[in-house]
């Protein structure tokens, strides 16, 4: 009987770890991110070059990166970044904010967006990894 409750408990924790270690992969996130990096920044030192360095994102109003100089359009947007607006956001960043100044296509595999998402959302606004 011991063996039986010791393998369904097994078994329990294992199916709720795993899905929510494969929802989101921060180093496949970080991969994606090089579609970025020629216009922002993030971790240590990040710098604004064309677009935001994007530290500190997560809860983030839209338009308040320091010394960044954002369209109207996104500085009057309302947005606060969080998992959803950034999801939909970076799916078609015209679509969501029409005159932004991004220039970007978007990122249509939910997953990767899930993996980008999971990368950039653990920089602290210092460039640091949440809870290090």
């Amino acid at each position: 009987m011991k063996k039986l409750t010791l393998s369904t408990l097994t078994i329990l924790v294992s199916s709720a770890i795993v899905p929510a270690a494969m929802a989101q992969d921060v180093e496949a996130g970080k991969a994606s991110f090089n579609k970025c990096m020629a216009c922002h920044s993030i971790g240590p030192g990040a710098k604004n070059k064309v677009g935001p360095e994007l530290n500190g994102i997560d809860g983030r109003k839209a338009g308040t990166a320091p010394d960044y100089n954002y369209s109207e359009a996104n500085k009057s947007s309302g947005i606060t970044w969080n998992e959803a607006n950034f999801k939909k956001y970076i799916h078609d960043p015209k679509a969501m904010v029409p005159g932004t100044k991004m220039f970007f296509a978007g990122i249509k595999n939910e997953k990767e967006v899930d993996n980008l998402w999971a990368y950039v959302s653990q920089f602290d606004k210092d460039g640091n990894i949440k809870g290090k």
